[in-house]
């Protein structure tokens, strides 16, 4: 038995690519900046060393969010490896490639990232058996000025207390 999962998290290197393919498949092409933490031997210091991951994601959901995916926008992914190789010019080509199965806006409002849009955690563009999932918080685009409709409950819902989302889980200071 072999498993091919793939998490990662981390910010876009570039805006989201859309393209059709000639049956009319929708195809979604971007990349994830994922840091990786080293102590540096001579100096004692952690330095951060990036990896880049060429990401694509098919179908309506990759035309759904393809506007909303720009350059540093913190997302999450979930995956899987996919191989490719090819020949150009005489010369042997390959990479390596996640396919994405789903995606989360981890920015939050109050980020300067994303291309002035604010997105609350927990809006998973993910494909389930049952068709497309776009999360159970609604959708909030910041300067898009959308908002999922709520459903109305006989009695108003008291208000709760809201998390502070201000502060970012990632700290540069964890070693790890």
């Amino acid at each position: 038995m072999s498993i091919n999962r793939v998490i990662i998290s981390g910010n876009l290197t570039r805006d989201a690519e859309l393209r059709q393919t000639a049956s009319g498949t929708s195809v979604l092409g971007f990349g994830v900046a994922v840091n990786d933490r080293r102590r540096n031997n001579q100096t004692g210091e952690w330095e951060d060393y990036a990896n880049f991951v060429d990401c694509t994601m098919f179908g309506q959901r990759a035309q759904a969010i393809a506007q909303y995916l720009r350059k540093g926008l913190k997302v999450a992914i979930e995956g899987k490896l996919r191989y490719s190789s090819w020949e150009r010019d005489g010369q042997k080509r390959s990479k390596l490639e996640v396919i994405v199965d789903d995606l989360e806006f981890m920015s939050s409002r109050n980020d300067n990232q994303g291309a002035g849009y604010g997105f609350n955690s927990g809006n998973n563009f993910n494909n389930n058996a049952g068709g497309n999932n776009y999360g159970n918080q609604g959708y909030n685009y910041g300067n898009q000025g959308y908002s999922q409709p709520q459903p109305q409950q006989a009695p108003a819902p008291v208000p709760q207390a809201q998390p502070d989302v201000s502060a970012s889980v990632y700290d540069d200071d964890i070693p790890f």
